[in-house]
């Protein structure tokens, strides 16, 4: 059986502050070229000023508080938040060439590499990150042993055009945690969220991008 092409996608990380209606056409422009195959695929990493989207399972009863612009999407989930301190991952990738010949693209497959990702660049900050069935998301175990909590410190979205992916994954590096508190996340309410600084962690966004192209690699090649 042939395996899956393997290509080395560009890497892209944008210093400031990207508008989410400019990140969703830049994303459909780059997906579209890549369909086309007059682009490369593309990773892309960025931050943006705070506001909600919704995905299209999104209820409105998860929007308690719309303090932030809100923006419907075609991303695949419900709620989440984006923000300074937050680390958005945009992957563009084509299924298609990456599929095992005979197969096909396996839509199914692409997630859970995508949280695979997630759990290896927390890995390498000494955070376990762990999938619950479930839930959407990464999620970590902190606190003492008499108080142990289980918050979400990653989510994911998904849209996939002509078997090229775009959206993709948010870590929470350091934002302002009290801004999810308008939103349920991803409809989840018994369960909070957290970041690698709430944790302890110290780390630039710098040291995160790293950390997220190696794991990036190790999950994708």
């Amino acid at each position: 059986m042939d395996a899956p092409v393997k290509s080395i996608p560009e890497w892209q990380a944008t210093d400031g502050l990207v508008s989410y209606p400019e990140a969703v056409a830049r994303m459909e422009a780059r997906a579209a070229a890549i369909a086309d195959g007059t682009a490369t695929e593309l990773v892309w990493l960025l931050e943006h000023p705070p506001i909600y989207t919704a995905g299209t399972s999104a209820r409105d009863a998860d929007l308690l508080d719309a303090r932030f612009p809100v923006h419907r999407t075609g991303r695949g989930g419900q709620f989440t938040y984006h923000g300074p301190g937050q680390r958005v991952g945009y992957v563009m990738l084509d299924l298609k060439r990456r599929s095992v010949k005979g197969r096909g693209p396996d839509v199914r497959a692409y997630v859970r590499d995508l949280e695979q990702w997630l759990i290896g660049t927390l890995a390498l900050f000494g955070v376990k990150g762990e999938r619950r069935a479930g839930r959407v998301g990464i999620w970590v175990q902190h606190g003492r042993k008499s108080d142990m909590r289980e918050d979400k410190i990653a989510a994911l979205g998904v849209r996939i055009k002509r078997w090229v992916t775009f959206h993709g994954v948010a870590l929470n590096v350091a934002p302002d945690l009290s801004h999810f508190s308008g939103i349920v996340p991803c409809g989840v309410s018994d369960h909070g969220v957290t970041s690698l600084a709430e944790l302890g962690v110290t780390a630039t966004m710098a040291d995160v991008d790293m950390a997220l192209r190696r794991s990036f690699e190790e999950v994708f090649g």
